[in-house]
């Protein structure tokens, strides 16, 4: 009975010490897994509107930032997902007129780091005055590759 009790007592002093410990660790894990979610979210944004504005030189700003914002819609309304909600997402258009053959997608946010993470947070990138990490992705594509030769019209009276 003697023997019971002290196993009992190491196990409960063993589970005090390892718990705690057991999940520090796994915020320490939940927070870049977080990060890396939300930039996957914010890349293919980007690139899925990078495309359209290549394909379809007369869509409005507007109507590109609208549909960059659904696709964002994927990523939680929870702060260390994305913090500020989806009115906070910075998406910048640069259209191939501006640029030559370029068109360039800018998607800018932030995440709250988890408290235990907040010390570090510098290290996981920059922080603004709430002491976010910023977050942001640039997907740029060719509206004309330079390898192509001629213009639109040449095309068209080569092939009309």
């Amino acid at each position: 009975m003697d023997w019971a009790r002290e196993c009992a007592a190491q196990a409960t002093v063993e589970a005090a010490l390892l718990i705690p410990s057991f999940l520090t660790l796994m915020l320490l894990a939940l927070q870049p897994v977080c990060m890396l979610y939300t930039r996957g979210v914010m890349e293919a944004a980007a690139a899925e509107t990078a495309r359209l504005m290549i394909t379809s030189d007369t869509t409005p700003d507007i109507t590109l930032k609208a549909f960059a914002l659904r696709r964002l819609a994927a990523v939680p309304d929870v702060s260390i997902f994305h913090a500020g909600g989806p009115a906070a997402w910075n998406i910048a258009l640069t259209r191939a007129v501006a640029t030559g053959s370029e068109v360039k997608v800018v998607v800018r946010g932030a995440v709250t780091p988890l408290p235990v993470l907040g010390i570090f947070a510098g290290a996981l990138g920059t922080t603004n005055a709430h002491g976010d990490v910023e977050m942001e992705v640039t997907v740029a594509y060719e509206g004309r590759p330079s390898w192509l030769e001629g213009d639109y019209d040449t095309w068209v009276e080569a092939w009309g």
